[in-house]
């Protein structure tokens, strides 16, 4: 049976990065500059790579 608290400490730790990768997206899409799509596109990737490892996570906690 799943761990209720360690789903619920997941479930947290998703919607956190999901809105950090929101924010990055607004973000990206006012600013301009190389240097700054660069910046926020690794920003981007980084927070898209952590969200992917917490649903893998999840998932496999879930079973």
């Amino acid at each position: 049976m799943p761990d209720a608290a360690a789903l619920a400490e997941l479930d947290e730790r998703i919607a956190i990065t999901r809105a950090n990768l929101a924010e990055l997206m607004e973000q990206a899409s006012a600013f301009s500059g190389a240097a700054d799509e660069d910046r926020n596109a690794d920003r981007i990737n980084e927070q898209q790579d952590i969200l992917d490892a917490l649903l893998k996570q999840r998932a496999a906690l879930a079973q």
